[in-house]
């Protein structure tokens, strides 16, 4: 209903990403093909730092070490100070830090929106930001908690792991253990559709900003957007790094004590 009313106001805004085009049966859609170019800028930018890398480093090599030091201390604040684990982890949550932010970004880009493409008579956006599509959004749950539960077994063990959604000590501890599962399929919901949402919102609010009023007034918005697309990209990262510092520790004394000698 409010789509419907946006594109009577001449704004073409739609929930679902649009397809530009097709390989094969496989739909290009305007959010992957911008998902693409963020990769592309992450994987250009790594191989020119790479490529600098010294013992004495430069400006760019010393902002880098910087973002690296600061992410290692909060995810030390989470781990409870256990920096092995946090360089163990970093990886991970740092990529997806870096991925949110950069595709983010990008889609708020001066011009990004005005790549349009004509077709059967419906003009659509070439790049799209991709968190503003549920598919990446969900991609992106599924790749964090799927490497959480990784995580957590490689720490604790199968047994351990399972034995935080599988209990039979109790009536008490196997509905606590439903719980567990149930709450692993919340994860998900909970990070596609907050990022999503808050993306989604901010390109609406641009959109119709931009059409009724294009000059002064939405370049506040366009700032505030920059910092909830950073804000957005620290929240993914953050939970992610929280539910794997709740992963590898697990419930029990038994499993406790194996995390312990772990780490």
């Amino acid at each position: 209903m409010f789509c419907d009313k946006l594109h009577a106001m001449g704004l073409n805004i739609s929930l679902r990403a649009e397809t530009i085009f097709t390989i094969g049966s496989f739909p290009v859609t305007n959010s992957l093909l911008l998902s693409v170019l963020a990769f592309l800028v992450l994987f250009i930018f790594a191989f020119l730092i790479r490529k600098r890398i010294a013992m004495v480093p430069g400006m760019v090599q010393n902002i880098a070490e910087l973002i690296m030091e600061g992410a290692l201390g909060i995810m030390d604040s989470v781990l409870n100070g256990d920096r092995r684990a946090s360089e163990k982890y970093l990886p991970l949550v740092f990529t997806i830090f870096l991925f949110i932010i950069v595709s983010n970004w990008l889609g708020l880009l001066p011009g990004v929106g005005s790549l349009i493409v004509t077709q059967n008579g419906v003009v659509t956006p070439l790049l799209r930001s991709p968190a503003s599509d549920l598919n990446f959004t969900l991609a992106l749950a599924l790749i964090a908690v799927t490497f959480v539960n990784i995580f957590g077994t490689a720490a604790i063990g199968m047994k351990g792991r399972l034995s935080v959604f599988f209990n039979f000590k109790s009536p008490i501890d196997f509905f606590v253990g439903i719980l567990e599962i149930i709450s692993e399929f919340a994860k998900i919901i909970s990070f596609s559709f907050r990022l999503f949402g808050n993306v989604f919102a901010g390109e609406v609010l641009l959109a119709i900003l931009a059409y009724l009023v294009p000059y002064v007034i939405p370049v506040p918005f366009l700032f505030l957007e920059i910092f909830v697309g950073f804000i957005q990209a620290l929240i993914f990262a953050m939970l992610t790094t929280v539910f794997i510092g709740m992963s590898i520790v697990g419930h029990g004394e038994e499993v406790n004590e194996r995390s312990l000698k772990n780490h």
